[in-house]
């Protein structure tokens, strides 16, 4: 399977609507827009242009199969910082697709000189807890019930962390 990574841009927006609102409802719950509203695309692309998040996409043939975003800051006090968020379409899941996006935005969390680079997930996203562990993140905190699954009922949130101090190749 040949799949294309490259640099998301704003011209991508409708390419990403299309991917981001193909998805699941539960694939999607745990995002902090609606992809529904179209002022929360677009501001998300906003954040693209501006270089306050940095996306990548992955793409098969002519379609969009999953993103990877490393959202940063230029506060001081956590400009040292990245979050990572990421999506993949259930079809290629448990083929690469995640672990490469996230080797890439550790590449350029690198590139940038974060020194911690950290993602959030609730507990039931086992596959993607497990994958970042593989990738060297440790959990750094379970808030219980912090979050409402799409069924209404709480979930612990899992924040996982990999700090540049510790190995960073993959």
């Amino acid at each position: 399977m040949i799949v294309n990574f490259r640099p998301m841009q704003a011209e991508d927006k409708e390419l990403f609507k299309s991917f981001i609102r193909s998805l699941p409802r539960k694939d999607n719950y745990y995002l902090l827009v609606d992809v529904h509203n179209d002022q929360a695309i677009n501001r998300w692309m906003e954040k693209i242009e501006s270089g306050q998040t940095i996306g990548v996409i992955a793409t098969k043939d002519s379609d969009m199969i999953g993103y990877g975003n490393l959202k940063i800051n230029d506060l001081p006090w956590t400009r040292h910082v990245g979050e990572i968020r990421m999506s993949v379409s259930a079809p290629y899941r448990s083929r690469g697709v995640g672990k490469s996006l996230a080797e890439q935005m550790f590449s350029i969390a690198q590139a940038r000189g974060l020194q911690k680079v950290w993602a959030r997930m609730a507990i039931s996203q086992g596959a993607a807890q497990h994958m970042f562990m593989k990738l060297g993140f440790r959990t750094e905190a379970v808030l219980s019930d912090f979050v409402k699954n799409e069924n209404g009922l709480t979930e612990d949130l899992v924040i996982m962390s990999h700090d540049s101090g510790e190995h960073w190749s993959f």
